[in-house]
Formats: C-alpha cells, structure tokens, sequence
C-alpha cells in the first residue's frame, strides 16, 4: 500500500508540473510580440475605439430622431406648374406657406403654380374629422365652410398634400394622431377619383420649446407611424422635416419665426426650402 501511494504521489506531481509549464510558454508566446506586431494591435485598438465613439455619435442622434422610411426620393426639380391642381391643407405651420406663396405672387402670378390652400390655426386631422358647426375648426372655400375634401372638389384638386400632427399628438397620442390622418386621407381617395396624396411630416419644434406630450421625438414617433401608412396605401411620403432639423432634431433657429412663442412657425427662407424639396421630390 506504501509503494503504491508513493507511485500515485509521483504521477499527480508530474500532471501538475506538466500543465504550470504548458502556461508560462503560451503566456511568453503572446507577451513578447515584435515591434510591428505591437504597433498593429495599437493600430488595431484605435480602429475598434474609432468604430465604437462612431457608433455611439450615430446612437446619440438616432436617439433625437425616429428614422422614417419609404420617403419619396429625390430627383431633378419640376417646374413650379406641376403643382397645378394642387391643394395644400394644414394647420398654423402651412397657413405660413400660404401667406408666403401669396406675397410671391404679387410680383409673379405662376409662382407655386395654381396650387390652392385649405388652412386654418389650430386645425388637426382629429378636429378636421368633426362635422361642419358653427365652432368646428375648418377653412372657408368661397365663403362657405366645409370639410377640406369637399372644398377639395370643389378645388377641382387632383394632388393633395396634408400636412397635420401639431395640434393632434397631445389630445389624441401618437398612435390616435396617425390614425386620424389615415381616415381624413382616406376621405379625399372617397371623394376625388385617382387623386394623388402626399403625406408631408410634421415638422420640428425649438429645443427650449418643447412640451410634456408635444415634444420632437413624438413628432418623430408619429412621422414614422405615417411613414408606414403611406407605404401600406400607396401614398407619398415627404419627411420636410428632415430639411428643417439640426444636428439635435430641433428645428434649426434661423428657420424659426417665433421663437419668443411656440417655437414651432417658418421664417420665409424655410418656405423657399420647403417649396424646394416638394419640387425635387415629386415620386415621378
């Protein structure tokens, strides 16, 4: 029995032996590399902490801003008479737009082609919805109220291009706000035979402006909501947004004209950059 454990002894010695050897030799194998070796791996480390402060600059603006899908792209820019037989409808922030082309037009009568308006301050899908009353919040056509496809007929429109979610995401939510410009869209197919709508977002807010529900990334959130009802109906999706926005997702300072108030309205350069990408993205 003695023999044997000392035999025993012996070989369990030898195994631990063997395997403190097998590490100290791969050890120097990877801690004595060349001079090139080691200027690749530092190479190599600053590549990787170049790659990941890159992908968290992308992060931290992905996080001011919803990626929208399935836009129009962009193409060479129409003249303004494509927008003839067009109906722009929008709240305050198209109103803008309106006042604009008007004061263009004293001085050249086929600015923005015959496009015509249908607006009104504080005019959402949602309210845009409601029957026609004596409080309802909808634009005048002739001196006579009605809802906005209805005087888009009347128009005698065949491209419509709505604008909303300003004045629906706080009273109906993101999710409420998309789906109640899905219905009013829908209203315009009903109404006018192969007409052609475009879904322009809703555009951002000053940084220092933003409210508790009404906020930009909601505008985000509901931008892309719309995105993909457009691409589920066939219809156009124009991000302006994406041309009003700075590096933070707020809507740049020399394009706002209130500033002082709701943060959220054009200055005249923003028009000529809104016309400007509704030319040179016409989906054809």
């Amino acid at each position: 029995m003695k023999t044997q454990h000392w035999v025993l002894t012996v070989l369990t010695i030898a195994v631990l032996l063997t395997g403190c050897q097998s590490t100290p030799a791969m050890t120097s194998t990877i801690s004595e590399p060349s001079s090139s070796a080691t200027s690749s791996t530092a190479q190599n480390s600053k590549n990787k902490e170049d790659i990941i402060s890159s992908s968290s600059t992308k992060s931290s603006s992905a996080a001011n801003t919803t990626s929208v899908q399935d836009c129009v792209p962009e193409s060479t820019e129409k003249s303004q008479s494509f927008l003839n037989g067009s109906v722009f409808v929008g709240d305050s922030v198209t109103l803008k737009l309106k006042n604009y082309v008007t004061k263009r037009r004293k001085s050249d009568p086929g600015f923005f082609g015959t496009a015509a308006f249908l607006t009104a301050g504080s005019m959402g899908s949602g309210n845009a919805l409601k029957p026609i009353s004596q409080d309802s919040i909808h634009p005048y056509y002739n001196g006579e109220k009605s809802l906005l496809e209805d005087s888009a007929v009347k128009i005698g429109a065949d491209k419509v291009y709505l604008m909303f979610g300003i004045n629906d995401v706080a009273p109906y939510g993101v999710d409420g706000a998309a789906k109640n410009l899905e219905t009013l869209a829908k209203r315009f197919c009903d109404k006018i035979p192969n007409v052609k709508i475009y879904i322009q977002s809703a555009t951002p807010m000053l940084a220092d402006k933003q409210q508790k529900t009404l906020n930009n990334p909601n505008l985000e959130r509901y931008n892309k909501l719309v995105s993909e009802i457009c691409k589920k109906q066939g219809w156009y999706f124009l991000d302006v947004a994406s041309v009003m926005r700075d590096s933070t997702g707020a809507l740049k300072a020399e394009y706002c004209s209130d500033p002082d108030d709701l943060g959220l309205h054009f200055t005249d350069t923003a028009c000529e950059v809104w016309i400007h990408y509704i030319l040179t993205h016409t989906g054809g």
